[in-house]
């Protein structure tokens, strides 16, 4: 899929301009002249700044193209089931990881993800397995990022 550049342009001009107007609602730091909203405030006036060259840029450069145009793959049944599947499996495993555990859930994700892009199933699910524990190694005990036990908690060490 190709997407414009002034699409994009004015999506971050929308989101720096709401930044900027939630930064307003910061409480302000009494004898100080700068509060917690000078850093994400300056950060979105760049945002804006940026979001207004891709505009500039993109509806310079649109020459009678379509402002999103779809590539080929978009029409490939098993490419486009193979995307759904990742949004999906993503989305899924944002709502199920607090409740039934990264543990249980990553695997499945991941095995769900590789036989969606074509992986052999024997193969998926060693790699699925083998992946999630190096990444709850290298997240829980090396890095101390605290990752959700879920059903698994009585277990948790």
């Amino acid at each position: 899929m190709k997407i414009n550049d002034a699409v994009f342009g004015a999506l971050l001009l929308a989101l720096g301009v709401g930044i900027l107007w939630h930064v307003q609602s910061f409480p302000k730091i009494p004898g100080q002249d700068v509060g917690p909203g000078l850093f994400p405030g300056t950060i979105a006036a760049a945002l804006i700044a940026c979001a207004i060259l891709l505009i500039r840029g993109g509806v310079r450069d649109r020459a009678g193209r379509p402002w999103i145009e779809l590539l080929p793959w978009v029409a490939s049944r098993r490419h486009a089931w193979a995307f759904v599947s990742l949004v999906g499996t993503a989305i899924a495993l944002i709502l199920l990881s607090n409740s039934v555990g990264f543990l249980i859930v990553a695997p499945l994700a991941l095995f769900a993800m590789f036989i969606a892009f074509g992986v052999r199933p024997v193969t998926a699910a060693v790699i699925a397995v083998v992946g999630t524990a190096v990444i709850w190694y290298a997240f829980y005990k090396l890095l101390r990022v605290p990752l959700p036990w879920g059903v698994l908690e009585r277990f948790a060490f």
